[in-house]
């Protein structure tokens, strides 16, 4: 069986629905903690797929989160090596950060569900056109050079990019839809929910409204991409 490393960076933002399509491609998933120990000797490169998902810190915060350097150093070794490999939201902007391309406040907290325009519509993207997906940042990022763009939104034109079929980024939470685990997500995130003109009740309804079908096309997605790896 192949197997798949997934970086968690903090407990109650995981693989979600993911899962599904990945464990339907043949992988085993395992995952690893930041704050585990054992992290900074875990090798980054050898796994068949690696998975990083994200969290409320910054790439460019390396003096609140001395790990972040020890993971770019790694993963950069990784994509040096064209290694399938999967972010998510702080983990497309790490990708992004190995890459070279710069990481950096974008101004304005993008938070609720809306959809993303595709730019590219050969690409896995294609099955998310027109579906809403859960956004929850204020972070951006510069297009890394030699990436191909795949999606924009109203408020972030850098929503997803790929790099060769082996390294898609993605900035928008397509993973999230049912998992219980948004309640963690909007008790430890009022300041970016009002900075964006949401509540939590409004938040709540639409994740119920939009989280199956998100979900749906989500998965469809990740399928589609991992079945095109080299």
């Amino acid at each position: 069986m192949k197997t798949a490393l997934l970086i968690r960076h903090v407990p109650h933002e995981c693989v979600a629905a993911y899962r599904e399509p990945i464990e339907a491609a043949g992988y085993d998933v395992c995952r690893v903690d930041v704050g585990d120990p054992a992290f900074a000797q875990r090798c980054l490169v050898e796994p068949d797929l690696l998975i990083m998902m994200g969290g409320p810190m910054a790439v460019y915060d390396r003096k609140g989160h001395p790990w972040i350097d020890c993971q770019l150093h790694r993963l950069a070794q990784r994509l040096a090596a064209d290694r399938p490999t999967l972010g998510v939201c702080f983990g497309a902007q790490m990708i992004a950060a190995a890459l070279g391309a710069r990481v950096y406040a974008g101004g304005q907290q993008e938070v609720g569900f809306h959809p993303v325009a595709i730019l590219d519509d050969t690409s896995p993207l294609r099955h998310v056109a027109h579906v809403p997906m859960l956004h929850w940042h204020g972070d951006t990022f510069d297009l890394p050079e030699g990436a191909r763009l795949l999606a924009s939104s109203h408020v972030y034109a850098h929503q997803a990019f790929a790099r060769g079929r082996n390294t898609l980024a993605l900035q928008f939470h397509g993973e999230m839809g049912e998992d219980p685990r948004v309640d963690a997500w909007i008790a430890q995130g009022p300041a970016d929910l009002a900075a964006a003109g949401q509540t939590p009740e409004g938040l709540r309804a639409a994740y119920a409204d939009h989280g199956p079908r998100a979900i749906a096309a989500s998965r469809a997605m990740i399928a589609e991409w991992l079945a095109g790896l080299e």
